[in-house]
């Protein structure tokens, strides 16, 4: 048997790697860390390679489990998208169903969209992990990710399941005491609170006028003496009076609404923050994964500043 991955190691493996620890991959498998440690070794034996690195704080994968790992995640998504295929038919989804989206987003919106989605279909199992960053396309991770913005990825399919813009805004004690802002250019004499999230350029704000749609929007370099990675730290900045910030509508519109913030340069539009389901071609088929693309896009166009 020297050598030989046997079929019992692919779950076992992707469900070790998936959990981070050996403990934690006991409770899921519902086995003893000794178990999942004499697993984890018996494999390493038969391939004669090392496939963690063990320390008494946390566990890593070796270059060897990193290729293992990619491969044992593709021959499950293909015994999934089989079983899929093969009962196609099916008129209630159930499985694992394996959700990303980022932090503030995913506890305001796709937490609440979850739980009103497990309570129709009970036999999905639905794992959601929040990452302040998106992970690659090719991460086979998850099942689905909310995404803001249409990735240029030709090998998923994204659905747009709400639109969604970003606004500038600011406190009206910030605007009393420095003044409201008249064109872009005016930006770079306001403290303006910067968000770093994500692959989009940081400290350049792009706007272009209503009157000419269709031409280059202006880039503005912005400055100012507050930055978070986090749009909820970002916000209660900006309440307090801090500055001008640019926000998704959805996590803004309540203050809008209420007085709290006033919506700065309404006359310019800035780019869109659309929201996208982002999910394999593998799974087009899948019952669960347009139940839930479904879900979602029924649930945010109500509520995500569409």
């Amino acid at each position: 048997m020297s050598g030989r991955i046997l079929p019992g190691d692919i779950g076992f493996f992707s469900a070790l790697a998936r959990a981070g620890s050996l403990s934690a991959a006991a409770r899921e498998l519902g086995i003893t860390t000794p178990a999942v440690s004499k697993h984890l070794a018996q494999m390493e034996a038969r391939l004669q390679v090392a496939l963690v690195n063990r320390t008494t704080r946390r566990m890593s994968l070796t270059p060897e489990g990193e290729t293992l790992l990619a491969g044992a995640r593709r021959v499950l998504a293909e015994i999934d998208s089989l079983d899929e295929l093969l009962s196609g038919t099916q008129a209630q989804p159930q499985g694992l169903l394996r959700v990303n989206a980022t932090l503030g987003f995913g506890r305001s919106h796709v937490a609440p969209v979850i739980s009103r989605f497990v309570r129709q279909y009970p036999d999905v199992e639905v794992q959601l992990q929040l990452s302040v960053n998106p992970p690659p396309l090719t991460d086979d991770a998850y099942d689905v990710c909310v995404r803001f913005g249409a990735p240029p990825e030709a090998r998923v399919i994204a659905r747009h399941v709400a639109a969604n813009r970003r606004l500038l805004c600011a406190a009206p004690a910030y605007l009393a005491r420095h003044g409201q802002p008249r064109n872009p250019a005016d930006l770079v004499r306001h403290n303006c609170i910067g968000i770093r999230q994500g692959e989009e350029a940081y400290g350049v704000w792009r706007l272009a006028s209503h009157r000419t749609r269709g031409k280059a929007a202006e880039s503005v370099k912005i400055r100012g003496n507050l930055t978070t990675n986090d749009g909820e730290i970002a916000v209660a900045w900006a309440l307090a009076g801090h500055g001008i910030l640019m926000r998704a509508e959805w996590d803004i519109r309540r203050y809008l609404d209420s007085g709290r913030l006033v919506q700065v340069l309404p006359q310019f539009d800035t780019p869109d923050a659309d929201i996208y389901a982002v999910y394999p071609q593998r799974h087009q088929h899948s019952a669960r994964v347009r139940a839930f693309v479904d879900s979602l896009a029924l649930q945010l166009n109500g509520s995500a500043g569409a």
